[in-house]
């Protein structure tokens, strides 16, 4: 579950007041989710630096590597040069403070020599790896850093497929009966919002790489363009599972808010729906209403395995909604 970027360091700040902090984070979340922000924050809390300074030149001992070759990757002479100035003695109880935005932009050299860094990291150092594509990260990274995952604009809000999808369900809660046929429109409706969450995010990640090829087409090479295409259609799918994952886990948690009406317990994910979560409790027992959550379980296990999207979800509405 993605964190806001508020709730995400108060989470770090009790962990540094406690001694916690782990030595690699890999903070996470798609654009305009306030990676760099968190990564400045915490960057000043360990080291002392303006958190408006921290990407500029006046930082003391905070150390970035961006992309910055023709090809817009990051090479492995960057990161050597990092380990180098990691290397050096901090003052005043400072910490040293690596910050690699875009770290899915890793030449796969510089993602290895990074990698013995991230084993043995030097002493009061602190590193940061920003990504909207973590999945494009080796194994061997994502493995030794604690992920942060951030919420879009960086605050926990529904989206507007979202807030459709739980009007759907309040619509449901008044149909009199659910048939074959009602299960199977919902399942449409379902697969209409998923439809437009994944034409929505490749208009966005079009957008971007025309602002970007604009941006830097004179200052890269032709290989350049090809592989920030590619990237694009990787983050266009990413951010489209992870659109998708949050409309079944609101799923998730209208059935749980149904269970817990038939429990009598007084705790809801949606509380401005309690009379419509209510009416599914009084539909069904709880036995029923479990067997719809264990095949809501399924559902996301079958989607985890890359089963046709459509037909998973046609046949998990037609259990769940029918009577």
């Amino acid at each position: 579950m993605p964190f806001s970027r508020t709730t995400a360091l108060e989470y770090l700040r009790r962990a540094h007041q406690q001694s916690r902090l782990a030595h690699a984070y890999l903070i996470t979340g798609p654009p305009g989710s306030g990676k760099q922000l968190l990564a400045a924050d915490l960057a000043s809390l360990v080291n002392g630096t303006p958190a408006t300074d921290v990407f500029s030149a006046k930082a003391r001992e905070i150390f970035v590597a961006r992309p910055e070759s023709k090809s817009r990757r990051i090479v492995i002479e960057q990161i050597r040069d990092l380990e180098h100035a990691l290397q050096m003695r901090a003052v005043n109880a400072r910490r040293k403070v690596a910050i690699i935005p875009d770290a899915d932009r890793l030449q796969p050299q510089a993602a290895n020599a990074f990698l013995k860094t991230l084993e043995e990291p030097p002493k009061d150092s602190l590193l940061l790896l920003l990504s909207a594509l973590p999945e494009a990260l080796p194994e061997t990274i994502l493995s030794r850093c604690i992920a942060i995952p951030l919420a879009l604009n960086g605050q926990l809000q529904s989206n507007d497929e979202e807030e459709k999808l739980v009007k759907l369900l309040q619509e449901a809660s008044r149909q009199k009966s659910w048939t074959i046929q009602f299960a199977y429109r919902l399942a449409q409706e379902f697969q209409r919002l998923l439809r437009a969450v994944r034409e929505e995010v490749k208009r966005e990640a079009e957008e971007a790489l025309k602002r970007e090829t604009t941006r830097y087409k004179d200052a890269t090479d032709g290989v350049w363009l090809e592989e920030r295409e590619e990237y694009y259609k990787a983050l266009t799918e990413s951010l489209y599972l992870q659109r998708r994952t949050r409309l079944i886990e609101t799923l998730f948690a209208w059935w749980t808010d149904a269970l817990r009406a038939s429990n009598g317990v007084t705790q809801r994910n949606f509380p401005s729906a309690k009379q419509e979560t209510a009416a599914f409790a009084d539909r069904l027992s709880i036995a029923e209403i479990l067997r719809r959550i264990r095949c809501l379980e399924e559902l996301r296990d079958h989607l985890g395995r890359n089963v046709h999207e459509a037909l998973a979800i046609e046949v998990a509405f037609l259990t769940i909604f029918t009577a």
